[in-house]
């Protein structure tokens, strides 16, 4: 696995995985599966958009501003 935080990339306008101040994955599409620590658990999920054009994480309680969620994605 594969382990950081979700980071906004400029460069692509998407949430990429950074591990320090690297990406590990430059941007997630919707669809895309990873686990998020949520209450200290792993949750498994997906990245979409909503209509209003924020990015949300399903089945979890993060929607808009994901900076800095805890996430981890297999190699």
């Amino acid at each position: 696995m594969r382990e950081g935080r979700l980071g906004y990339n400029c460069e692509n306008g998407r949430y990429g995985l950074l591990s320090m101040d690297l990406w590990i994955d430059t941007g997630f599409h919707c669809g895309e599966c990873m686990e998020v620590l949520v209450d200290d658990q792993w949750v498994k999920t997906r990245m979409e958009m909503n209509l209003a054009r924020e990015w949300y994480l399903v089945g979890t309680p993060y929607c808009g501003d994901l900076e800095y969620v805890r996430a981890r994605i297999p190699e």
